[in-house]
């Protein structure tokens, strides 16, 4: 049967034991979301990431070929759901070092991966990567022709090397561990000032350390408290001739074929993020009876909000699936799929959290209880991989309005 959400013995293992690591170990790193700064906050989860690292996750994220253990996607979901569920600021610290190295294994040759690669597939240590795509000020527009600027990060090349100059922001883990820089950035930047840019923007690869990568501060976030949000300047960051990931011009293609697969993850984040604030809900209103005779859980109200939820939580699950296994099998429908459930599900967290915060009453605004620091969390979905907005309007509106658009494609493909 073509359709089968079952899991199979493989991924059902998996499932088990991400969960019992995230109970086991991250469940305690969320003290770590206490502290006073980011860098302290960041830094206190190192040995939660550590532990992560030696339990082979990041493994479990590169694809067989590339020597990692992921066999897709979805598998990455199944995961990344446990995972994110008990501690999400850890968890965006691992797929974060993944989406840094999408861009290498994507469009990087047999020489750069047989360089860099083996980092990160140790099962040791604390490898960190970053994509920096983003900069001050936003990057809604990479592409946009003059008057506007779009990418404003440049790299010129001077003999034999490229020289980076720039600025980045809200890049995950991308000033490392101690503000000298992750081991690999994959840094988004304009290669040909006169080009358009689907051919003047290009990938560079940037290893550790960088002399010229200036640490300015690092964000404040409203939610992942204990995730590394920096924003840097690349001061003359100089680089190999060779070291372009992918083709010279074709930046913005392979930025687009990385953020993809990450669109879909976003979704598997909704789920965990209303997952965990359902069971604890659905726990509060067992037992809770605030002042009456019976728990609160016997009133229609509180039973239709949660019944709500679960239909929210089930049905985005299955989108998200949808959309990781169009990825993983590249499927013509996948970068729709992918948009769809990343803006479906990060919205309708948004709304559930809240939902459920009602259920719970007053309580829930305060700290002591997890569902004002999930609602923190989710916050920010609607605005990764490019806001909502934007996503719906240059992303998904573009593929709308091509002529050869078939809007029964996503449910119409045959397996060959």
């Amino acid at each position: 049967m073509a359709i089968d959400f079952r899991l199979t013995a493989s991924q059902r293992e998996l499932q088990l034991r991400s969960r019992k690591f995230a109970k086991e170990v991250l469940s305690h790193a969320i003290e770590a979301e206490t502290l006073p700064t980011p860098e302290e906050r960041f830094a206190a989860t190192k040995p939660a990431y550590e532990a992560m690292i030696a339990a082979g996750f990041l493994r479990k994220c590169i694809p067989l070929v590339a020597g990692g253990e992921s066999a897709g996607l979805t598998d990455t979901a199944i995961m990344v759901e446990e995972l994110y569920a008990v501690n999400a600021s850890v968890t965006l610290t691992l797929i974060g070092t993944v989406l840094g190295l999408l861009p290498l294994l994507i469009g990087g040759t047999q020489e750069q991966r047989s360089r860099l690669l083996p980092a990160f597939l140790k099962q040791a240590g604390a490898p960190l990567a970053g994509f920096c795509a983003t900069e001050p000020g936003g990057s809604a527009n990479p592409a946009s022709p003059p008057p506007g600027e779009g990418v404003r990060t440049t790299a010129t090349l001077r003999g034999d090397r490229w020289i980076i100059d720039g600025r980045k922001s809200w890049v995950s883990s991308a000033t490392g561990w101690d503000r000298k820089g992750a081991d690999i950035l994959s840094v988004l930047c304009r290669t040909d000032p006169d080009a358009p840019a689907e051919r003047g923007i290009s990938v560079m690869l940037v290893e550790r350390p960088a002399p010229g990568l200036f640490f300015e501060r690092a964000i404040q976030s409203l939610g992942h408290r204990a995730h590394l949000l920096p924003q840097f300047n690349l001061k003359g960051v100089s680089v190999p001739r060779d070291d372009v990931l992918g083709s010279r011009g074709g930046g913005l293609a392979l930025t687009a074929a990385c953020f993809t697969g990450a669109a879909a993850l976003v979704g598997i984040f909704a789920v965990a993020l209303m997952r965990a604030a359902f069971e604890f809900t659905l726990a509060f209103a067992r037992t809770e009876m605030r002042g009456g005779i019976d728990p609160i859980i016997e009133h229609q109200a509180v039973g239709y909000a949660l019944a709500d939820a679960k239909m929210a939580i089930e049905s985005t699950r299955c989108f998200a699936w949808r959309a990781c296994q169009a990825v993983d099998v590249q499927s013509p429908s996948a970068q729709e799929l992918a948009i769809e459930a990343k803006v479906h599900g990060s919205e309708t967290a948004v709304r559930v959290l809240t939902d459920l915060m009602r259920v719970v009453g007053i309580e829930s605004y305060d700290h002591a209880l997890p569902l004002g620091r999930l609602l923190q969390d989710a916050l920010a979905l609607p605005l990764f991989g490019g806001g909502n907005v934007g996503v719906r309007r240059r992303q998904l509106h573009v593929i709308l309005k091509r002529p050869e658009y078939d809007p029964l494609m996503t449910s119409s493909e045959a397996e060959v």
